[in-house]
């Protein structure tokens, strides 16, 4: 992992925001090209909104890369480029919270602090065989009491990193590699056969499924040029780029469903040609199918009456334009439909 041994604390609070709620193999080569293009937290506070999302384009959960940049521009601006020394100060900087907070004191700063992410967890309720779910304030209170004695007399921020990649190449969720674990002799639930059982997880809710359409605008004219529409502040994926569209309502197929979300959207209407592909994607609680579609634009020119702003762009500027998963892969999918 390439910021492995580094002290800097804008290498190690990229890494972790980066590393929130995604693998490490996905994160290392967006990690490199965003320390090539941002490798200061002045060269990010001053990088366009725009810029910031493309690069990050693809990690998803985009709360985490537009408070990065709010932070950046707040450590530049307030505090002479310098990142806080302690956890509670670096806990006043958005998207900072208890876990990365402790994880940069302890690995720049020495500061005596415990980091309990997913890995580290996993790692302390096998080791002391926690039989209770993780999700209880009594768990996590005798996991940090646990952790806390691991560090008196140690390094607390190598402790915090070797516990982490224990749990990201050994101590695995579903199928733990006991065999080359360095700790072995020290872990209860291997000596009680119950690793398999650690830890101990409270069942996942049930996530719904829905059915949106997606709408793919040419003009009438057939100039090339399609429409995009900047979703609004405040929603899902603000600021990103989308192709319009929206939920298919019950009693609704989906020709209703684009006619009715291109009138509310953009107050015009379209023809539709064919569907481009169908898209499944999941999102923190719930899950979408997309179906895309090609379409003429029938009507007056479309307003923007929910998004920021509308776009008319051809597929050679697609690029330029940051999307979410999903329209980036309607994107493809329309352009090479069109090259052919």
């Amino acid at each position: 992992m390439p910021w492995r041994g580094e002290k800097d604390p804008y290498v190690i609070w990229v890494s972790e925001i980066m590393l929130q709620q995604t693998r490490v193999d996905t994160v290392i080569p967006y990690y490199l090209r965003w320390i090539e293009e941002f490798p200061t937290v002045y060269a990010l506070a001053s990088a366009s909104e725009e810029g910031v999302l493309l690069l990050w384009e693809g990690l998803g959960y985009y709360a985490r890369v537009r408070n990065m940049h709010l932070t950046a521009k707040k450590i530049v601006q307030q505090l002479h480029g310098e990142f806080p020394r302690t956890p509670d100060e670096l806990q006043e900087l958005p998207g900072i919270g208890e876990y990365t907070a402790n994880a940069i004191a302890s690995i720049c700063f020495d500061f005596p602090a415990v980091a309990l992410d997913a890995n580290i967890k996993r790692v302390l309720a096998r080791l002391v065989d926690l039989d209770e779910p993780l999700a209880n304030k009594t768990a996590l209170n005798k996991l940090e009491q646990f952790a806390g004695n691991l560090i008196i007399d140690a390094n607390a921020g190598d402790v915090n990193q070797a516990l982490m990649d224990l749990g990201a190449m050994i101590c695995l969720p579903s199928e733990p590699i006991c065999s080359i674990c360095p700790v072995q002799n020290y872990c209860v639930a291997f000596n009680h056969h119950t690793q398999h059982e650690r830890p101990v997880l409270r069942p996942k809710k049930l996530i719904p499924e829905y059915q949106v359409v997606a709408a793919a605008i040419s003009t009438s004219t057939g100039n090339g040029m399609f429409l995009l529409a900047k979703r609004p502040n405040g929603g899902l994926l603000p600021g990103l780029w989308e192709f319009p569209g929206g939920k298919v309502e019950e009693g609704e197929n989906d020709l209703q469903a684009l006619q009715r979300e291109i009138m509310e959207e953009l107050d015009t209407h379209i023809s539709v040609d064919f569907m481009l592909g169908a898209y499944k994607h999941a999102y923190t609680h719930f899950k979408v199918v997309v179906r895309a579609y090609h379409c003429q634009l029938q009507g007056p020119p479309p307003k923007a009456l929910e998004a920021q702003e509308l776009a008319w762009v051809r597929c050679d500027e697609m690029n330029r334009f940051a999307m979410g998963k999903v329209d980036r892969l309607i994107s493809r999918d329309l352009c090479s439909s069109v090259s052919e």
